[in-house]
């Protein structure tokens, strides 16, 4: 009789049988076994481990939603830059761009293409080290980030099927891969998980996701890993790396590689000879687009061969050896049946075109934007109309104009843009030059209701629970006006609050209460507990984000960093003048103009004291800088042996130099790395000093007379 299997066998032999499991269903969709049959192996193998903790492995399938949310994502440079890709819209820009392609390489020499369907979703980069027994083993997930520097997602990547938590050593040797490398590719959320996680969403009186796209870069996102496990979204590899340089002679051969490595390839993907066969294979893939079961919008054509890829090298943003083939905006066409005006944070008034229902690129259309009081002008659309409407980017829907033709004039109805605010009734006002009519009214509730969401948001205070749902409430109103707005229901009034609102300011959430709290539909001790423990946590966020969630008029992330750096201090931003504030890289007039005029208002400046009494950080440390480049402009391009572009910035800045994104005859000097494009060409062609990143470090060392 044979001995029974231990404990740390059986494990194996279960863990290797579920990732088997694993592939054939979610890479290979095909299936050997039941939900139920999968589930039993997984409950045996759960089983175990809690017997035996000492043989819990990070790579065993059990662990792929474990531990508490993150608090937040670490930033992390990526090895190589997640550049973007130039477009082509039409069959000669891409005849073009093959021709330049040509003309770049020794005259003769054969070029191949591999064309791959581009994926509408989320850019990941995953880096795989050395494991235990040969095998490579998932240490870090990266989004695109600035393509520079991405958000470390390892926790929620690890709840993705389709990505290998670890890969053995038979299959990196039959893949010919070493045991450390990068695969990067496309994270999807498939139509059937959108329409589902949409479900779901209006069942708990949210608003549903626009997009899969949008869907799928917020889950990636989310701090929940659990969440991001039900939303089953998908990977799609096309790229390894090797510290940063392409792995393998050609891209057919890299996809291959990832295929055999276990990772899901898209199996559309081709290798073609000529640009003929390229077009033929961009009019086959928009006819499959609807039968995929995921987004698409056009199509990746790249050189095959690594070495001609070295050759041809990059742009300052993009790869001169690939480009995207886009697809034309899914259109119909619709009647234009009322006009609704929404307003935003800043005050800013849009027209939103409320239509009859109409089926484009797989998503049901009932809005699209109308922009701004000229570009209705400019249409000479009015209510009652049959206008053409498009997914611009697939994503945002737009009128692109009324089809005449069809017109049924008696019904036609002109739209009359609102000469006082929609929901305060304060006069509108449209400023010499700009297009957009805003409500200046600080306490307008349409406002205020748009300021709180930007407020809590993950990218400014970072006060998770406090969404779109809450928000309303604490403003006063309850979640069946909230539903009724939401599916646009006449017969409620959404906008007159039936209860005393909680919150009449963005400071007012510093003095929210837990009995407070209990009054609010759906919100029990515990999800009150946890949002008071997340707004206490919000005032240990720095200055730049408290900045940023002031909402000051054309202030992002960049500027508000900017300032914190430069001021070092809430109070000395507030003092500071016109002339102080453009004399930082990246404020111009009318940025200066915009925090002054914040500033200068009394309502605001009362709101700053009250976020002060609150506790929120009010300094930062101040960036002391040098004054040896002081009046230079320099021009970064390439890689950099050594130094980021973002390090290559800082040193600049630091040392009091301005950096520009172009070339002008009032650059001093260019930087230029490996595969520079056509900056390094532009200084050239007017004169301009080319410095390598050694003559940077002296030139920043010693000045200009070192150079």
């Amino acid at each position: 009789m044979a001995a029974a299997l231990t404990p740390d066998r059986q494990i194996d032999a279960l863990r290797d049988e579920l990732r088997r499991h694993e592939h054939l269903y979610y890479v290979l969709d095909t299936p050997e076994i039941s939900d139920a049959e999968y589930d039993t192996l997984m409950n045996r193998l759960k089983k175990l481990e809690s017997e035996h903790p000492n043989l819990v492995t990070p790579d065993s399938p059990t662990q792929r939603v474990g531990g508490k949310p993150r608090e937040g994502f670490v930033k992390t440079a990526h090895s190589r830059p997640m550049l973007s890709l130039d477009n082509a819209y039409n069959e000669d820009e891409l005849r073009a761009w093959a021709q330049r392609v040509r003309d770049a390489l020794p005259s003769g020499e054969p070029v191949q293409f591999v064309c791959e369907l581009k994926l509408d979703g989320l850019s990941l980069a995953l880096h795989y080290e050395s494991g235990p027994h040969g095998t490579a083993q998932l240490v870090r997930g990266l989004t695109r980030g600035d393509g520079t520097i991405g958000e470390d997602v390892t926790t929620n990547v690890r709840t993705i099927r389709s990505v290998p938590l670890s890969i053995s050593a038979a299959k990196l040797k039959t893949a010919e891969l070493p045991q450390a490398f990068e695969v990067r590719g496309e994270v999807v959320l498939p139509q059937a998980a959108f329409v589902k996680m949409n479900e779901d969403r209006v069942a708990q009186g949210l608003a549903p996701a626009v997009n899969p796209r949008n869907a799928a870069a917020g889950t990636i996102r989310t701090l929940e890993p659990n969440i991001v496990a039900q939303r089953r979204l998908d990977f799609y590899a096309y790229f390894l790396l090797k510290d940063g340089e392409t792995l393998l002679p050609a891209q057919s051969e890299t996809l291959e590689a990832l295929r055999v490595a276990g990772f899901r390839v898209n199996q559309h993907a081709k290798t073609i000879a000529n640009i003929d066969k390229v077009i033929g294979f961009i009019n086959d893939a928009e006819k499959l687009r609807d039968a995929l079961g995921y987004e698409i919008d056009g199509v990746v054509i790249k050189v095959d061969s690594t070495a001609q890829q070295r050759r041809l090298g990059f742009t300052g943003k993009a790869p001169r050896w690939a480009i995207a083939y886009k697809f034309a905006a899914r259109a119909g066409t619709t009647r234009l049946e009322d006009v609704l005006f929404q307003v935003g944070r800043t005050g800013k008034v849009t027209p939103v075109a409320a239509l009859a229902p109409v089926f484009i690129g797989g998503t049901t259309v009932t809005r699209a934007t109308l922009h701004n009081a000229d570009e209705i002008a400019r249409l000479s659309v009015r209510i009652g109309d049959l206008v053409e409407v498009e997914r611009g980017g697939d994503v945002i829907p737009k009128i692109t104009h009324v089809v005449e033709e069809k017109h049924s004039k008696t019904a036609r109805r002109e739209i009359t843009f609102p000469g006082d605010c929609p929901r305060c009734k304060t006069p509108l006002v449209r400023e010499e030059g700009e297009v957009d009519w805003r409500c200046v009214n600080a306490s307008c509730p349409a406002r205020l209701e748009e300021e709180l969401r930007h407020f809590a948001s993950r990218a400014v205070m970072n006060i998770e629970g406090l969404g779109e749902v809450l928000v309303a409430q604490l403003l006063g109103h309850s979640i069946l006006q909230i539903s009724a707005a939401a599916a646009d229901d006449e017969d409620v009034e959404a906008e007159t609050p039936t209860r005393t609102a909680l919150v009449r300011s963005i400071s007012d959430i510093y003095h929210l209460k837990k009995e407070d709290l209990l009054t609010l539909e759906r919100i029990g001790e515990k999800t009150a507990d946890s949002l008071l423990e997340q707004i206490e946590r919000s005032k240990q966020q720095p200055l730049n984000r408290v900045l940023l969630g002031l909402g000051i008029r054309h202030v992002g992330e960049r500027t508000a960093q900017a300032l914190a750096e430069e001021f070092g201090s809430l109070d000395a931003l507030m003092e500071a003048s016109v002339d102080d504030l453009t004399r930082i890289h990246d404020v111009g007039p009318k940025v200066a103009e915009a925090i002054r005029e914040y500033f200068d208002n009394k309502r605001n400046r009362d709101l700053v004291e009250r976020l002060r009494k609150a506790g929120l950080t009010f300094t930062a440390e101040k960036r002391v800088r040098g004054t040896i480049l002081e009046g230079l402009t320099f021009v970064l391009t390439g890689t950099l042996p050594n130094l980021t572009r973002e390090e290559a910035k800082e040193k600049i800045e630091s040392a009091g130099g301005k950096v520009s994104g172009s070339v002008s005859k009032k650059t001093n000097y260019v930087v230029a790395g490996e595969e520079a494009g056509s900056k390094l060409d532009k200084a050239n062609s007017l004169g301009v000093p080319v410095l390598d990143e050694a003559g940077l470090l002296k030139l920043i060392e010693h000045g200009p007379k070192a150079v």
